[in-house]
């Protein structure tokens, strides 16, 4: 069945930097465009960046624009999200979602506070 597992979030300073990583399972990694989707308390989760099938392509919300980074090792069947340049209101837990199904993972919590 289809696993997704994200990890690397924690408690960062404004300013600071974290990596996710999301291993995937079950399914043909390679073929799907993965996105990361972050959901903070009281509002509804959203879309933060989108990979391509091949990672040839990206695309961001304009909220994340030159501070976040997705990538994905088709090998590993990984995607991650570099995050740089944190700040208070990018708190929040993050998800990865393959393009198929409503197929989500446990998330990671990212806390930027000082």
């Amino acid at each position: 069945q289809v696993q997704l597992v994200e990890s690397g979030g924690g408690l960062v300073q404004p300013g600071g930097s974290l990596r996710l990583s999301c291993v995937a399972s079950g399914f043909a990694f390679s073929s799907y465009s993965m996105s990361w989707y972050r959901q903070a308390p009281g509002k509804e989760r959203d879309l933060v960046a989108r990979i391509s099938n091949t990672g040839g392509s990206t695309s961001y919300a304009d909220s994340v624009k030159g501070r976040f980074t997705i990538s994905r090792d088709n090998p590993k069947n990984t995607v991650y999200l570099q995050m740089n340049s944190l700040q208070p209101e990018d708190t929040a837990v993050y998800y990865c979602k393959v393009r198929f199904g409503d197929y989500w993972g446990q998330g990671t919590q990212v806390t930027v506070s000082l």
